[in-house]
């Protein structure tokens, strides 16, 4: 199972990625060993997330969030009913 997901910055910017476990990958951005671009903007917050079927299928949809404009991003962040303030558990 793989997540797509929405990060706010500290700056206030979004970033859009995806993984196949949403604990580890937050960490691992607000630990400064995610990507370059949220390195320098930490602390970062889940905002949104939603699931997809495989990898393939989440780096597509990854792809057509990042084509959105911020205003549209914000609008799917706040209208979703799959936009949650916490993660899934997974257990490991």
């Amino acid at each position: 199972m793989y997540f797509v997901y929405l990060l706010r910055c500290s700056d206030g910017t979004l970033y859009t990625g995806c993984t196949n476990n949403l604990d580890r990958r937050l960490a691992a951005h607000n630990a400064g060993k995610g990507t370059k671009y949220t390195r320098s903007r930490r602390p970062v917050a889940l905002v949104y997330w939603e699931q997809a079927a495989d990898r393939s299928a989440a780096l597509r949809r990854e792809s057509a969030i990042k084509r959105l404009t911020r205003w549209q991003k914000l609008e799917l962040i706040q209208n979703s009913p799959i936009s949650a303030p916490e993660p899934p558990v997974f257990l490991q």
